[in-house]
């Protein structure tokens, strides 16, 4: 295994001006760890790689990969072909894990919930031969994480941090356990379904409860995008009230759009991938957007720059760009940069709704 910081890995996409690397210390730990145990073995299952680092490290063992994450996939292909090395299996969660694994190495995952269900998943392919090894920075491993890894793969105990990293030893005794996923609830006569992994599984959170009160009020025989739809609701909501709408739910989480396709309440389209990158200019009317302020655990807005940027690019001339942020994030400022012209649709002390109408090329 070469070290991570002579494989030249690179997050996607790739953006010079991007300060944060495709690697961290626990993925560095991990494999430092599993080459003191003898290297991998068998079959070689890799689950919340971050950008392919554990996957490109350890190419040569054929290992297979399962994410939730559409960038990290393509970052994946990407880095393996740049090194000239053989392909992956690239799974999603969605996806049937392989029916026996040798090896499992666990990068822990934001969401506790991912984790939860991906271990329930991958249990009945662990066998007493099966090395369990599990990496996150210090502050990713909490005892719920720990009693997770007890709970459903069997006893577990952790390793001193070393840069800030941690280790996650655990002794293959699976217990059949019964998943609580997906989680489903009710939100003004809606009925939803969440899958593992979307974020705030289990209610609405506040920003789009806020949100879905400044929708516009019509969008008639509109084309409509739902952009980092999570669960859909937003589309769901425009659906509902617009049954002759053009919806399109778009995420680069598999977990969020099966759970959009599970919520959509009449015929749409459906796309993992990454936001509207492919998107024809000029065919969207509408573009609708929560964006995110985190990448894993890192805080940037490279993320809603690049959604905006996309939008902007779909829109037809007179469409619009309508988003819910925090305050302090400051989108305004990005919108006026690439809109021109932003207006504040409503706000109260925690969130803002924007909206951004495209005039024109510029």
């Amino acid at each position: 295994m070469s070290p991570l910081s002579d494989l030249g890995l690179r997050r996607y996409p790739d953006d010079p001006r991007d300060p944060f690397r495709a690697w961290d210390a626990a993925d560095e730990y991990l494999l430092g760890e599993l080459g003191r145990l003898g290297g991998p073995h068998g079959t070689v299952v890799v689950f919340g790689d971050r950008w392919g680092a554990l996957v490109t490290a350890l190419a040569e063992h054929r290992p297979v990969q399962i994410t939730d994450s559409y960038l990290t996939q393509r970052a994946t292909r990407a880095n393996l072909d740049r090194l000239g090395l053989p392909e992956a299996t690239l799974l999603s969660t969605q996806d049937a894990p392989p029916a026996r694994i040798d090896t499992l190495l666990v990068r822990i995952p934001k969401s506790l919930a991912l984790l939860e269900d991906q271990l329930i998943r991958l249990a009945p392919a662990v066998h007493e031969g099966t090395t369990i090894l599990g990496a996150g920075m210090v502050k990713e491993i909490h005892t719920s994480t720990l009693a997770l890894f007890e709970k459903i793969l069997g006893p577990t105990r952790t390793s001193l941090a070393v840069k800030k990293a941690r280790l996650i030893f655990t002794e293959p005794r699976p217990t059949p356990v019964a998943s609580r996923f997906p989680v489903r609830y009710t939100h003004e006569g809606l009925d939803l379904v969440n899958h593992a992994g979307v974020f705030c599984a289990d209610r609405l959170d506040i920003g789009t409860r806020f949100f879905l009160k400044h929708l516009p009020a019509t969008v008639k025989g509109q084309r409509v995008v739902d952009l980092g739809c999570g669960n859909g609701i937003v589309g769901a909501f425009v659906l509902r009230d617009n049954p002759d709408a053009e919806v399109l739910f778009v995420d680069e989480s598999y977990a969020a759009v099966a759970s959009a396709r599970a919520n959509a309440p009449g015929p749409a389209g459906f796309l993992v991938g990454d936001g509207l990158a492919d998107a024809e200019p000029g065919s969207a009317d509408l573009v609708l957007c929560n964006p995110p302020f985190h990448s894993h655990q890192a805080v940037t807005d490279a993320t809603a720059w690049r959604m905006f940027t996309q939008a902007r690019r779909a829109l037809r001339p007179g469409g619009e760009l309508r988003i819910v942020g925090n305050r302090h994030l400051g989108y305004h400022v990005k919108l006026k940069r690439l809109f021109g012209e932003v207006t504040v649709v409503a706000g109260d002390p925690k969130f803002v709704v924007l909206s951004a109408v495209r005039r024109g090329p510029r």
